[in-house]
């Protein structure tokens, strides 16, 4: 019989160091994901096309630089990513979190308002990991997280360009994490449900929204939150840092859904 023995004792998650990359970075889940890895000791290269905000969070957070990037755009990547290598050091982890919301009726939506879904929330994710993958490859070691949306797998009215565009980033990122683990590359993705961002509150339009949210609507084809309560970009960080760390190290190819049980899966 296998002799069993417990993992020695660690209060390391291997963060501390590392250099990650982190898109959409100015505000909500970016500016808290951002935020968890600052604290934790990695070195933060913070990506967004909001040069302000972005500026600004990199002043308040230790170890962290700005990098003005628009994702939609497969050269601008490159260059900041490049530049990100040449600045602070190779990167260990990758972090997709930009993305748009265009909300309205299949038949009502613009052809431009679908472009614009795609080329942030599956194109600005196939630029930033195919030019970090590229650089992982050399070194057979990395991590990226990509932060989609529970609407990838669960139909929402008035969601379609949305929850296409988020399910086209959680398979690109499966697919990658295939090709890339035989590497010693994880590939993984947080799904989260509503949280309290400047991108929810788009969608609030009474006093009573986030109660709303909670409840479900029934004409809306939406269940309710079981847990009861709005996520904050804090919860879906700490998902985020956990797939990022060392605790994570035999995890490739999955989707962690955190929206309170909203999904019902």
């Amino acid at each position: 019989m296998p002799t069993i023995t417990a993992n020695a004792p660690t209060t390391s998650d291997g963060i501390a160091g590392r250099v990650a990359v982190v898109t959409g970075a100015a505000q909500g889940i970016g500016a808290a994901t951002c935020a968890a890895l600052s604290a934790r000791g990695a070195k933060v290269a913070a990506m967004d096309m909001q040069a302000d905000p972005l500026r600004h969070l990199a002043d308040n957070l230790a170890g962290t630089q700005p990098y003005v990037t628009d994702v939609r755009d497969g050269p601008t990547v490159e260059a900041s990513i490049a530049a990100v290598e040449r600045e602070i050091g190779p990167i260990d982890i990758l972090v997709n979190i930009a993305g748009t919301l265009h909300t309205g009726a299949v038949t009502e939506l613009t052809d431009e308002a679908w472009r614009q879904a795609f080329a942030v929330n599956a194109d600005g994710v196939f630029h930033t990991a195919r030019a970090v993958a590229r650089r992982m490859i050399t070194r057979r070691s990395g991590v990226i997280v990509t932060v989609a949306s529970n609407a990838a797998s669960v139909p929402r009215t008035h969601m379609a360009a949305y929850a296409a565009s988020k399910a086209a980033a959680v398979m690109l990122t499966r697919c990658l994490g295939l090709e890339l683990g035989p590497l010693g590359i994880r590939a993984n993705i947080v799904s989260p449900g509503s949280t309290d961002t400047a991108m929810q509150r788009q969608l609030w339009t009474e006093p009573d929204s986030a109660e709303t949210v909670i409840r479900g609507s029934l004409e809306r084809f939406r269940t309710g939150i079981p847990l009861g309560r709005i996520a904050e970009a804090s919860d879906i960080a700490d998902a985020v840092v956990f797939l990022a760390s060392n605790r994570a190290r035999h995890i490739t190819l999955q989707e962690l859904i955190v929206d309170g049980g909203a999904s019902l899966r």
